[in-house]
């Protein structure tokens, strides 16, 4: 598949959270429509792709392994799925606690693929759901979204930002964001890309548009990711090395507590791995569990 490297990382997050959801049970995270955005073609390559991953990931399984769709659960519960799962789901768990203290904007950073306002059409008419990511990357999106024949919610903006030049705040504003109303923000998957200063800026822009009581989701790489003992983090920090796109940032629990009192957030809840895995892991017969060396936060502006 000849993709830009932002569609294909949304291409690949949609192909986990369709397989899971076509495929393991019970479910962690249910995303019905994440399959109808890929093509047939586009899901076998990937899951081909995914199943010769065996010989990266686990070359001492290859033999137990040979078949195809063995080799695919096993590199999709291992690797690929767990961290996407449930960070998804424990961000849309705490908006739906925002929506009932009050939140009446959710914003998207780094939206990808996902099928949120498709699959929660009725709460789009409470809230204003605002879908940020590259350009190019939404564009994307919206020709899956029109060959998959769905209809845009009223309630859906779509803000298509450079973060390497675009300003957030004005783009959003631009888009039909009110500044005097309480939102939720989920930005998944971004923290460990960007430097230090960039992560205190993205916070401090945010403790900045939004009033007291908003709030946001993040997932994090503790100080330990780089000495990790983990086969499976030592896979995920090589294998963004090699893509171009290195993992830059980890904290201690302290120095993101500062970073975000900093910028005048506060933290409300911090998921470790190991509540991760209590919460939404425990006693599953699979594969599926979380990641060491990942947590959850939830933050409030103060």
């Amino acid at each position: 598949m000849e993709r830009d490297k932002s569609s294909m990382t949304a291409l690949i997050a949609a192909f986990s959270r369709a397989y899971h959801d076509e495929n393991d049970d019970p479910k962690i995270f249910s995303d019905t429509l994440a399959k109808e955005l890929i093509t047939d073609e586009e899901y076998r390559q990937i899951a081909g792709y995914m199943a010769g991953g065996i010989d990266f990931f686990a070359p001492e399984k290859k033999q137990e392994l040979h078949e195809p769709a063995a080799a695919l659960q096993w590199v999709v519960q291992n690797q690929l799925a767990p961290i996407p799962l449930s960070r998804a789901r424990y961000c849309e768990d705490m908006l739906a606690n925002a929506v009932m203290m009050g939140a009446k904007q959710y914003v998207m950073l780094g939206a990808g693929m996902d099928t949120f306002a498709y699959r929660n059409a009725g709460l789009l008419t409470q809230i204003h759901v605002f879908e940020v990511d590259h350009p190019n990357t939404q564009q994307f999106k919206q020709q899956k979204v029109a060959a998959a024949g769905w209809n845009k919610p009223e309630y859906l903006h779509e803000v298509p930002v450079d973060f390497a030049k675009d300003n957030l705040r004005d783009e959003l504003v631009k888009a039909g964001f009110d500044l005097q109303q309480r939102t939720f923000f989920g930005w998944l998957g971004v923290s460990y890309y960007l430097t230090k200063e960039q992560n205190t800026s993205l916070f401090k822009t945010i403790s900045s548009m939004a009033p007291q009581g908003s709030s946001i989701v993040f997932d994090y790489a503790d100080d330990a990711l780089f000495r990790s003992g983990s086969k499976r983090v030592q896979h995920m920090v090589a294998m963004a090395q090699a893509s171009g796109e290195p993992m830059k940032s980890c904290y201690s629990c302290g120095e993101l507590e500062r970073a975000l009192e900093e910028a005048g957030l506060l933290i409300y809840e911090h998921l470790s791995p190991a509540e991760i895995e209590e919460r939404y892991f425990q006693n599953r017969r699979d594969d599926l569990h979380a990641f060491e060396n990942i947590s959850y936060v939830l933050a409030a502006v103060r």
